[in-house]
């Protein structure tokens, strides 16, 4: 397994992350337990969460799995976004964040975390209080480093002035939806956080399955697939999607590797990447995907990847979670 910094930090964080959305909805307690053991054995150091993951279900299954081991992972969960229908339960002020921190350790049975990220950013709240906020978090030792998620980057560029006017911690990390399928990053975000040295998360890596070859054209979306499950997803089930997938799919083969394996691969090259959240159901998806941490990619495959995905980073982002 690789290891890099997350941003500009000390902290050393594993190529490859676990997502953990699917625990306690798509992967009961104990699938859940495989693939976290699977991951520590195999190098994967960073758990991905948030305290709306499943309900809750996420942060409880972690807490119970990491139970007298908490010293073994880079911890990270999130809040921002709606906990339930109250005007104070979303958003990242002072209010909500600190009662959403207690409820985030209390399930993940520790009494701090790695990285504690503020899900996405909130018009409605000053940046100074939430920033402040987070400052004394720091402080009191309940977080070690503080991360955004689905900022823009002027929203992100502001948090980070704050943080050098008033002398408060910056932001070493930020979330964003990035892959070949969604290069809108590279338009503003990765050159500003190369620049502040804030390491990018990428999610969604695999574009929700289109970069992993199972929709080819013509062909109807496999059982079980989120097309099928999803009907919003067909959306972006298009000629052009497709052909990249399909483009992503020749060049795996040339290398004797899935078109998920190196479509992570990629990712894994870019500078601004810290680490790459892949979640997973079932332990043989991430066996399958821990593969793209040690695969080497030539500057002449590179130059083909980006070729063929090059028109993916104008238009819209393929995903992008906001304060209604």
């Amino acid at each position: 397994m690789q290891y890099r910094h997350l941003g500009h930090s000390g902290l050393q964080v594993s190529a490859l992350g676990l997502g953990t959305n699917a625990f306690g909805k798509r992967a009961d307690f104990e699938e859940s337990k495989k693939i976290i053991h699977y991951a520590l054995d195999h190098g994967i150091n960073f758990l991905d969460t948030a305290n709306i993951y499943a309900g809750t279900e996420s942060e409880k299954i972690i807490g119970q799995v990491l139970e007298g081991n908490r010293q073994s992972v880079v911890l990270a969960t999130k809040a921002g976004l709606p906990k339930g229908t109250g005007v104070n339960e979303r958003g990242s002020s002072r209010y909500h964040l600190q009662m959403e921190l207690e409820g985030s350790l209390k399930r993940l049975k520790t009494d701090y975390v790695d990285l504690y990220q503020i899900h996405t950013f909130d018009p409605g709240t000053p940046l100074e209080e939430t920033m402040r906020a987070l400052e004394d978090m720091v402080r009191a030792g309940k977080v070690r480093y503080i991360g955004a998620s689905n900022y823009f980057a002027w929203e992100l560029m502001k948090a980070l002035g704050i943080s050098d006017r008033f002398g408060l911690n910056r932001f070493v990390s930020t979330q964003v939806s990035y892959s070949l399928a969604d290069r809108t990053p590279e338009n503003e975000l990765v050159p500003m956080c190369l620049d502040q040295g804030v390491g990018i998360i990428p999610y969604f890596p695999l574009a929700g399955g289109i970069l992993s070859g199972k929709y080819g054209k013509g062909e109807k979306a496999p059982e079980g697939s989120r097309a099928q499950t999803d009907p919003s997803f067909q959306r972006f089930l298009n000629e052009r999607t497709i052909g990249l997938g399909d483009r992503v799919s020749e060049v795996a083969s040339q290398l004797d590797c899935t078109p998920s394996v190196l479509s992570l691969s990629w990712l894994i090259h870019q500078p601004v990447v810290s680490t790459v959240i892949v979640g997973a159901s079932k332990v043989e998806q991430l066996a399958e995907n821990l593969q793209s941490a040690s695969l080497e990619l030539s500057a002449e495959t590179l130059n083909e990847l980006e070729t063929a995905s090059d028109s993916f980073r104008h238009g819209e982002p393929f995903a992008l979670y906001r304060l209604p």
